[in-house]
């Protein structure tokens, strides 16, 4: 039980730092010439009615498959931010995602936060994880979740780099924390706007996960209020918002 009350301390820590980071990030970082180039996103504000659902962690052998059933159910798309060594452990979970449609995210081979670590690190934390990745579904992944959404300068090179957008969120489920279903239902149906990057998570260890039974509340409550559910590199295209308007 302590261990667990730690591990919560220390996951509340970093979604404190993590909205600082949202609040104190303009969404860029500077290349090497100095000039801002903007690859930090936490929403897209002109992406019209489009949302992204994303989940981070893992795949976990059950959760993940019960999201799958309840997006494919409602007929929506969602992106998976995986855990490297999660998708070495459980790799028909990671073709299921594929097949059907939904968008691999890279969240790091083992989870480790990047902030204060050199560019060296990074980097290695980033091609491990997609080499699990393209061992399994031959698929490159193009987008990184920082664990915690922690990331300054390091991340952002490393990113550059490597060829990837640094994908943060707007709005926290706080799942992860074990929040009752019916909590994190209102906490998404108020505060959902235009654009908006929801985090969830498929893997969380401890009791069980408030998840999936969340998802069946608001999904259905957003899709009638004319929300669309799309992958966060559909919410990120340009073309694909101007062709939806």
């Amino acid at each position: 039980m302590k261990g667990t009350r730690n591990a919560v301390r220390r996951r509340c820590a970093a979604a404190a730092a993590a909205a600082l980071c949202l609040l104190l990030s303009p969404g860029h970082c500077a290349g090497d010439d100095g000039a801002a180039e903007r690859i930090v996103y936490s929403s897209r504000p002109d992406a019209g009615r489009r949302i992204a659902l994303t989940f981070d962690d893992g795949p976990h052998p059950v959760y993940t498959p019960l999201i799958l059933d309840i997006l494919a159910e409602y007929g929506i798309r969602a992106t998976f931010f995986l855990v490297g060594e999660n998708a070495v452990q459980y790799p028909e979970t990671v073709l299921r995602i594929q097949r059907e449609g939904h968008e691999i995210g890279n969240h790091t081979y083992d989870h480790e936060y990047l902030h204060k670590k050199s560019m060296d690190a990074v980097m290695q934390e980033i091609v491990r994880a997609e080499d699990a990745v393209l061992a399994i579904c031959d698929q490159r992944p193009k987008l990184l979740r920082p664990p915690g959404g922690l990331y300054d300068a390091a991340v952002c090179d490393a990113a550059r780099a490597a060829d990837y957008e640094v994908i943060l969120w707007s709005i926290d489920t706080l799942d992860w924390a074990h929040t009752p279903s019916e909590t994190i239902a209102e906490t998404v149906r108020n505060e959902v706007t235009t654009g908006d990057i929801i985090l969830c998570h498929d893997y969380i260890g401890g009791k069980p996960s408030p998840t999936p039974a969340a998802l069946r509340i608001f999904i259905p409550e957003l899709l009638a209020r004319g929300y669309e559910f799309v992958t966060v590199s559909e919410l990120l295209c340009t073309e694909c918002c101007d062709e939806s308007r």
